[in-house]
């Protein structure tokens, strides 16, 4: 069984590596609590569709040129466990982080955010009650947070920080948001085309 103390110690360890950038992943996901994945799956289906790699081993990067990682790191329950991965964010060749938690205490986002300082955090409020926590950050503390829910468009945001310094990534985002505008104009026809009922017919 793995402990909290183990994965600090291989957080640590990761940071102490001095691995070459190009291995090491590019964005960190972190949630507090698995009970959050289902809010915050939309970060990966987002880092997916812009070609990103899932890095599951640190040791084992994937071949795409950009990757990420996910963990569950709870400010609460486990806030040794969050300071080490704040803390070690940068040394272990992250760029930026995305961070959601759910409740009317959702802390996650902002302490990541306070301790990873300068590196940027997008947070992530994963209920409406959890918005006025992750978004209460005093001046001098910077968090950029999107709406509840919405960490697809997290995602897009900490890639859009990426892709000030590589027009490959500013045109994948750019080639998804067409994809996406397409769809709105096939889905508009085929309502137009069915009648709402038909379309319905269609999705069921």
């Amino acid at each position: 069984m793995t402990s909290v103390e183990d994965v600090v110690a291989d957080l640590r360890g990761q940071a102490e590596s001095d691995r070459d950038p190009a291995e090491t992943p590019d964005v960190g996901v972190v949630m507090g609590s698995d009970s959050d994945l289902d809010r915050m799956a939309g970060a990966s289906e987002a880092f997916d569709a812009l070609g990103f790699g899932e890095q599951t081993d640190y040791d084992d990067p994937p071949a795409e040129r950009y990757s990420y990682e996910t963990w569950v790191v709870s400010a609460h329950r486990t806030p040794d466990l969050m300071y080490a991965y704040a803390e070690t964010a940068a040394a272990r060749g992250l760029d930026v982080l995305v961070a959601g938690a759910g409740g009317k205490s959702a802390d996650l986002p902002n302490m990541t955010a306070s301790v990873a300082y300068p590196l940027p955090t997008v947070g992530v409020p994963v209920q409406e009650k959890s918005v006025d926590s992750v978004v209460g950050m005093p001046t001098g503390a910077p968090l950029t947070a999107v709406d509840a829910g919405k960490s697809y468009n997290a995602a897009l945001s900490a890639a859009q920080m990426l892709a000030v310094s590589d027009p490959d990534l500013r045109e994948r985002l750019a080639a998804l948001r067409d994809e996406r505008r397409a769809g709105v104009a096939d889905v508009s026809r085929a309502i137009h085309d069915h009648g709402v009922d038909g379309y319905r017919d269609s999705r069921r």
